[in-house]
């Protein structure tokens, strides 16, 4: 689409989970650091709570894909909004059982548990992760419950991940469901972005598209992106994306302030003033790094009296605007 304009390799907001453009903000790092160890130390029950957009499924494909997670096999449900026959039926499918085990539980929980001792006896880990899990009724919830409880005298055999809202936390407090809550060994929150790390998460993105976020947009753009966004990543990406098309249709190079502010009116979305008085702090050129990928860019910088980006050759000398994530 607007590669060629830009001079990237590939679509920097693309909406789709690609842990190939993961921006790990400190909230998210920890997150994903919990993630990894309650799925390769086999905990029973793993809770991942987040506001909509604020990147839980990016997260849990990167955990799976990592080197720590390399002996886990996991069944994946996005659609939790099912029946207790249906969930049954799902799960008995998913973990490859046979067709008696989809119309009785006991016979599920049962065939489960010989399946899940012979992938253990072989080195595998095999997991449970439950997206959108606020969706659950009480009695899926309860029915998940009963699947943490499969384990043998040393280890569970079947970690489960709960991905959800936060009203998904608020629903474990239901005394109904104490018991599950019991369960939960981990508990993972992330937050939305600060405008430091709404910066680097563009910058981020960008970069690992093959382009210069100097140049691509101005320090009052990416500043209104976060007031607009209010730092939820999808939110973001989606400002982001359709700020590049309009200014390759109107032939502006970076995206500005005009240009961010009728993407976002288009989308009918509502600026907070929480970041109005917050200044970036100057700080000399700025390395962001993420260990655990390998992901390392030297941050692009604009000087806060000018409305445009600056040149390559001048970035040294300015003080830093896309600085790291406050790590």
């Amino acid at each position: 689409m607007y590669q060629d304009y830009y001079g990237l390799r590939d679509l920097p907001f693309e909406l789709t989970p690609n842990p190939k453009f993961l921006f790990l903000s400190r909230r998210h790092s920890e997150a994903l650091s919990n993630l990894e160890y309650g799925l390769s130390s086999a905990k029973p029950v793993t809770l991942l709570i987040g506001e909509a957009g604020t990147g839980k499924t990016t997260l849990l494909r990167t955990a799976l894909e990592s080197d720590r997670c390399r002996e886990v096999r996991c069944v994946y449900l996005n659609n939790p909004a099912l029946t207790r026959a249906e969930f049954v039926e799902t799960l008995a499918r998913r973990f490859d059982l046979s067709p008696r085990a989809s119309e009785s539980k006991a016979a599920l929980l049962a065939e489960l548990e010989g399946t899940l001792r012979e992938r253990r006896a072989a080195g595998v880990i095999t997991a449970l992760i439950v997206d959108e899990a606020q969706s659950l009724t009480v009695e899926l919830l309860e029915e998940v419950r009963l699947l943490a409880n499969i384990e043998t005298t040393t280890e569970k055999l079947l970690p489960l991940v709960l991905a959800g809202q936060p009203e998904l936390a608020d629903r474990l407090n239901d005394p109904a469901l104490r018991q599950l809550k019991q369960r939960v060994a981990l508990r993972c929150d992330l937050t939305t972005f600060d405008l430091s790390e709404t910066a680097s998460y563009i910058a981020t993105r960008i970069r690992t598209a093959g382009g210069d976020a100097s140049r691509l947009f101005t320090r009052e753009a990416v500043r209104l992106v976060h007031e607009y966004s209010r730092g939820i990543p999808r939110t973001i990406s989606v400002i982001c994306d359709n700020a590049l098309v309009s200014g390759m249709a109107l032939g502006r190079q970076p995206v500005d302030r005009a240009i961010v502010a009728e993407v976002s009116r288009d989308f009918d979305l509502h600026r907070t003033e929480e970041s109005a008085n917050i200044l970036l702090t100057p700080s000399d050129e700025t390395t962001t790094s993420s260990p655990e990928h390998g992901v390392a860019y030297v941050a692009p910088a604009i000087p806060s009296s000018s409305p445009r980006a600056i040149d390559e050759e001048d970035q040294p000398r300015r003080a830093g605007w896309f600085g790291s994530a406050g790590r």
